[in-house]
């Protein structure tokens, strides 16, 4: 959905309810890494999705890693400064859709070719593939690109079923990945349907490929309270996708934010999904809407609004990362993009909402609008970040540079975060190894 798209619906639905959410907690970022442009001249780069790799040597050496889209991916140090650059691939043809790289994750010590292996995984939404990306320790050290691609060159593609439907575009989106009893998983979710899939890494002769372990469909129309039926807002022929989703590995749970639905947690049982439970709504669910052709995107008819949404969410709910701490406690996140903030989550339990913050303008950066991933480690990263940092997609970078459109990666410390609420976040940087998945 658009920026202009997304605030207006937001001041829709304060005009109807005359009352405004209460105000989040104000943030300031600390680092931001170089404006990419969504043009021509930029190579039609679009920030999108981060993912933290923490250096087992030097902590002052870990990694940001962000796609681009259709750009590709970018590696950046903790100072924001740019340290590789990845270009998506070509398509196999003149006609064939070119690599399009829509989020990432990392796992740690995946068995590769008899080596304990780092991988960056990325959604190639374009091919419709994960690819894999080795991340070495050594090449951090001395100053060499640290990133190699080591996808599996018969790695097909997840949702298609022949390379002439992966040009339709109905293709692997949204990323999530975690290690469990010596394997390791990707769960991926299908662009403009409610599909998510769950995938077992393989070896394959030194190189990444992957197989299907289980799939779930999510629900694409809901029975309202009232006994009425409603379809979430959408294209003519899309469904309500998911994007932003993280496992909590310890806890075996997976979080999906379902755009235009809200956010769901499915448990993950001997490599099967259980039952997946709506934990929240956005604020717009239930709400009647049309479709304007002629603008080509949903007109809500916020006047009718049942009043059967939620109140820490507006859509497009994206972006999930967890914060651990000890004892199973710690706090989901959630970037809310309709009005530029993220929603605070219980860890444990029945996940209780905590409050919001927005990351604000401050002394270093500019604030952050729209977002759509976001990434959170609490393990000291060295000297630049020693309480934990949480690392977020800016969809709106300003000032921008005349009528081009630009968006960049915010780095926020935890400290930040958990100091601006009234009762204080928990800093935990001791209880939680991102390496230890058993």
């Amino acid at each position: 959905m658009s920026a202009s798209a997304l605030s207006t619906l937001t001041a829709a639905l304060l005009m109807i309810t005359g009352t405004s959410a209460p105000q989040p907690a104000p943030v300031s970022a600390r680092v931001e890494t170089p404006v990419v442009y969504d043009d021509a001249a930029g190579g039609h780069a679009d920030a999108d999705d981060p993912a933290v790799w923490v250096d087992p040597r030097d902590p002052n050496r870990s990694l940001v890693i962000a796609t681009l889209k259709e750009a590709g991916l970018d590696v950046h140090g903790l100072d924001g400064g740019r340290l590789q650059h990845i270009a998506a691939p070509a398509g196999p043809g003149a006609d064939a859709a070119p690599g399009r790289f829509n989020n990432v994750d990392v796992v740690y010590g995946f068995e590769l070719g008899g080596r304990k292996t780092d991988l960056a995984l990325v959604t190639d939404r374009g091919r419709d593939r994960v690819r894999a990306y080795a991340i070495d320790p050594a090449a951090v050290a001395a100053g060499r690109p640290p990133l190699k691609d080591v996808t599996a060159a018969n790695a097909a593609p997840v949702f298609s079923a022949s390379e002439t439907d992966v040009d339709d575009q109905r293709t692997v989106y949204g990323l999530a990945a975690f290690s469990d009893d010596d394997h390791t998983y990707a769960v991926v979710s299908r662009r403009s349907e409610t599909r998510v899939r769950l995938l077992r890494l393989e070896d394959r002769g030194g190189r990444v490929g992957y197989r299907t372990e289980d799939t779930l469909d999510l629900p694409g129309s809901f029975t309202l309270p009232n006994g009425g039926s409603w379809t979430p807002c959408a294209d003519p022929g899309d469904h309500a996708q998911v994007e932003g989703m993280v496992v909590d590995q310890e806890k075996h749970v997976l979080y999906a934010a379902q755009e235009d639905v809200g956010l769901w947690r499915i448990a993950l049982d001997d490599e099967e999904f259980e039952r997946p439970k709506l934990i929240d709504r956005v604020r717009e669910y239930g709400t009647p809407w049309t479709y304007d052709a002629q603008e080509e995107e949903c007109v809500l008819d916020t006047a009718n609004d049942p009043g059967f949404g939620g109140e820490h969410l507006s859509a497009d709910a994206e972006g999930a990362t967890i914060y651990h701490a000890a004892d199973g406690k710690g706090y989901l996140l959630a970037s809310s993009q309709g009005d530029n903030t993220f929603a605070v989550y219980e860890r444990q339990g029945r996940n209780a909402y905590l409050g919001s913050f927005a990351v604000t303008d401050g002394a270093a950066t500019d604030g952050v609008q729209h977002s759509d991933g976001a990434a959170v480690v609490n393990v000291p990263l060295g000297r630049s970040f020693p309480e934990g940092l949480l690392v977020t997609h800016d969809g709106e970078e300003t000032p921008g540079e005349g009528e081009r459109e630009g968006t960049n990666f915010k780095f926020t410390g935890w400290e930040s975060v958990a100091g601006a609420f009234p009762k204080p976040l928990t800093i935990d940087t001791r209880s939680f190894d991102p390496r230890d998945t058993d």
